[in-house]
């Protein structure tokens, strides 16, 4: 039995930073949700009770980080359904 160590390093090196990528976009997603508007966005409606916040004191996102969130968890989704497609045989 032949075992190719450099091949093996390879996708190991591979998936490692696939992963890490994937998490960092994830979490860059997730950070773009719980950003708040400093520039006006959701001011912009009449303040409620509570200081324009929602029932749990936390601002809503803008509509551009809803964009930046919606982007970076489609590109997590894409990444994925690529591994899937890599690892299931009858997809090919």
């Amino acid at each position: 039995m032949d075992l190719h160590w450099s091949s093996l390093g390879e996708v190991a090196v591979v998936s490692i930073g696939a992963t890490v990528g994937v998490v960092i976009v994830f979490s860059l997603g997730v950070r773009a949700l719980a950003a708040r508007e400093e520039d006006g966005g959701p001011a912009r409606r009449p303040p409620r009770p509570g200081g324009g916040s929602t029932a749990y004191g936390a601002r809503r996102p803008g509509v551009p980080a809803m964009a930046v969130a919606g982007v970076c968890f489609l590109a997590c989704a894409v990444a994925v359904l690529y591994g899937l497609y890599l690892i299931v045989p009858q997809f090919h």
